[in-house]
């Protein structure tokens, strides 16, 4: 495995963190955002360390008409596809500006899902390909703490289950990743607890391992998975009492 691993958002502390982890096993790597510019140092470091080829594109994920274009005009068609496009805003925004909170969930859903399903036809027409959408445990139960952005990465999530189990037998293998806390710049300010937060650095190692494993959904870090497994089966009666 050495072909084009591309990543959109790249702007994120994890997109960086998952460009690294790649680019160390000596991939090229394809970065694509807005403003794409900004990215001019991200790609000189990566050449520099890791000596492999970098090149960037512009990408807007909420321009949804555009992302046709968008893949067939990559210089090649990656192996993998890193999807870490998102947009947290804030439960109390979204509750009082209903643009906000379309903003949140086009971000978070309905622009990752558009790229995926480009990429996606183009990589079952080819018979092979791996595609990794970044979702969030915050899509496992709606809580009243973060439901909008919850409601986005809950849709995401199904998207990305619904796209693996259709490309099971064509080639192509789709990741779901779910992290719970991750210390980034989105994450700043809040108080998190240490044995449920990671670095973004342990992230792009885990999404790295999954490619390679071929595995399906993964949570990092993985105590996660028992955390939200405990959440998902509290009884609604008692769930409406909490503040988790």
């Amino acid at each position: 495995m050495s072909g084009p691993v591309l990543i959109l958002g790249a702007k994120s502390d994890i997109a960086r963190a998952v460009a690294r982890s790649f680019a160390e096993a000596g991939h090229p790597i394809q970065l694509a955002a807005r403003d794409v510019a900004r990215l001019e140092d991200d790609a000189a470091d990566l050449r520099t360390r890791f000596g492999v080829e970098v090149t960037l594109h512009d990408f807007d994920a909420l321009t949804i008409e555009s992302h046709g274009d968008f893949v067939t005009g990559l210089p090649a068609l990656p192996e993998v596809a890193v999807c870490a496009v998102g947009a947290m805003g804030t439960q109390e925004g979204s509750e009082a500006d209903p643009m906000a909170a379309a903003h949140v969930m086009r971000s978070n859903f309905e622009g990752p899902a558009s790229v995926m399903a480009h990429l996606a036809n183009a990589m079952e027409a080819r018979g092979s390909g791996t595609l990794v959408g970044i979702s969030s445990v915050a899509g496992d139960r709606g809580r009243a703490s973060n439901y909008v952005y919850g409601s986005a990465k809950a849709g995401f999530t199904a998207f990305l289950s619904g796209l693996r189990n259709r490309l099971a037998k064509k080639g192509v293998h789709v990741i779901t990743v779910l992290p719970g806390f991750v210390k980034t710049a989105m994450t700043e300010g809040m108080d998190t607890p240490g044995p449920l937060t990671a670095e973004p650095e342990e992230v792009g190692a885990a999404i790295l391992n999954a490619v390679k494993k071929g595995t399906n959904v993964i949570y990092t870090r993985s105590i996660w998975r028992i955390v939200m497994a405990v959440i998902r089966n509290i009884p609604e009666p008692i769930f409406k009492k909490t503040s988790i």
